[in-house]
């Protein structure tokens, strides 16, 4: 099997540095893992990421950017230190009990991405797991509601950011907005909510159609038209199966797990 000298480096910082690393876990059971050789899965997940990470380099035309979020939802905080010690500072989780609790068991140099349903009893939980706001970004606001509730939850002198969810497959199983209501909520959010800092539109399309790439990019020349914006809004947009065609669609962040960490253990799911 042919292993990258990258990849040699990234499992020597691993194995190196675990002293480092577990001072940093101070309240985890990691600290009874980091300490041992690393396991297969451990240097597997780094392996992932390190292959997803090229992918998306490659991918990414020249002069561009694009963000790696790692979707750690359902996976146990030893995968998040293996992806970690490969160089993973984004993730993204899908369950509020989830981010509360991972979220002060990892570093703080890591960011996070929510990326499921909120529910509004979950805000403030979220909001105040994540230390500065600036840490966290919310992909997934698709009402003015929501985003009221979530402006009120910052505090004072912080900015949260935010990304409005857009349905832009019209399937009924899939949350976000219309269309035709995206440049209405990014208004309100621009105006009414100093707490949140617009940053992006986000969309989970359906399965094989990259119609809903495009729908999204024209949501984001409509919004940022309209309201007048100067700067450009992030799209967020492809996953494990089309990320490469969603890069080559305009997307600024991607949101990966399973080629990652594996495939989704549905058992725990919230």
């Amino acid at each position: 099997m042919f292993i990258s000298r990258s990849f040699m480096a990234i499992l020597l910082f691993s194995v190196t540095s675990f002293p480092r690393h577990v001072a940093a876990f101070p309240r985890s059971p990691l600290r009874h893992i980091i300490i041992n050789s690393p396991s297969a899965r451990f240097m597997s997940i780094a392996s992932n990421y390190q292959s997803v990470l090229e992918r998306v380099k490659k991918a990414t035309p020249p002069g561009q950017s694009v963000r790696l979020v790692a979707v750690s939802k359902t996976k146990p905080l030893e995968d998040l230190q293996a992806a970690y010690n490969a160089g993973c500072r984004v993730f993204g989780e899908n369950y509020a009990q989830e981010l509360v609790v991972k979220v002060p068991e990892m570093p703080d140099d890591c960011s996070w991405h929510y990326i499921g349903s909120l529910q509004s009893n979950k805000v403030n939980a979220i909001v105040k797991a994540v230390v500065p706001a600036s840490r966290l970004t919310i992909e997934t606001v698709s009402s003015i509601k929501l985003a009221q509730k979530l402006n009120h939850a910052v505090a004072e002198g912080e900015r949260l950011n935010v990304m409005v969810q857009i349905n832009t497959s019209g399937e009924d199983s899939k949350s976000g907005v219309e269309p035709s209501e995206a440049t209405d909520l990014c208004r309100f959010i621009v105006t009414e909510c100093p707490q949140l800092q617009l940053t992006g539109l986000m969309t989970i399309g359906a399965v094989g159609d990259s119609s809903c790439f495009d729908v999204l990019r024209q949501c984001r020349e409509t919004v940022q038209r309209e309201l007048g914006m100067e700067e450009t809004l992030e799209l967020s947009m492809g996953m494990s199966g089309d990320f490469e065609e969603a890069i080559a669609a305009g997307a600024t962040n991607v949101r990966v797990g399973s080629t990652i960490f594996g495939e989704r253990d549905y058992s725990k799911d919230k």
